[in-house]
């Protein structure tokens, strides 16, 4: 399986955190991550930075922030240009969804976690 540079917004040191247990599933099966977050943090090896850096070649962005916290990260989201965005479930956005697809980018609602774990990511 090829490393898909992915970003994790939303991202928790909390073990308890669907963010957190993403971050360390998404290492183990060798893709590069990034995590923005509410407080700087790290899992693992991962650094979780609190503002919007300009990462490059993003194959994939996978939400764990509400709708409504989602809006101040629509542009950022967009100008990383990611192959597609994952919509764990309870962070559905239709507006956002809609604006990606406009610009070519897949979305999924879906749970990171089972794409990984079903070999699908």
């Amino acid at each position: 399986m090829p490393n898909k540079q992915t970003l994790v917004i939303g991202a928790s040191e909390n073990e308890e955190r669907y963010s957190n247990m993403a971050i360390k599933l998404l290492t183990q099966h060798g893709h590069t991550v990034f995590g923005i977050g509410n407080r700087k943090g790290q899992v693992g090896n991962t650094v979780i930075e609190t503002e919007k850096k300009d990462y490059s070649d993003i194959n994939t962005v996978t939400l764990y922030l509400n709708p409504k916290l989602q809006e101040a990260y629509y542009d950022y989201i967009l100008s990383l240009k990611p192959k597609r965005i994952i919509f764990n479930p309870g962070t559905e956005n239709i507006i956002l969804k809609n604006l990606a697809e406009a610009q070519g980018i897949t979305t999924e609602d879906a749970c990171t976690l089972v794409l990984l774990r079903l070999g699908q990511y």
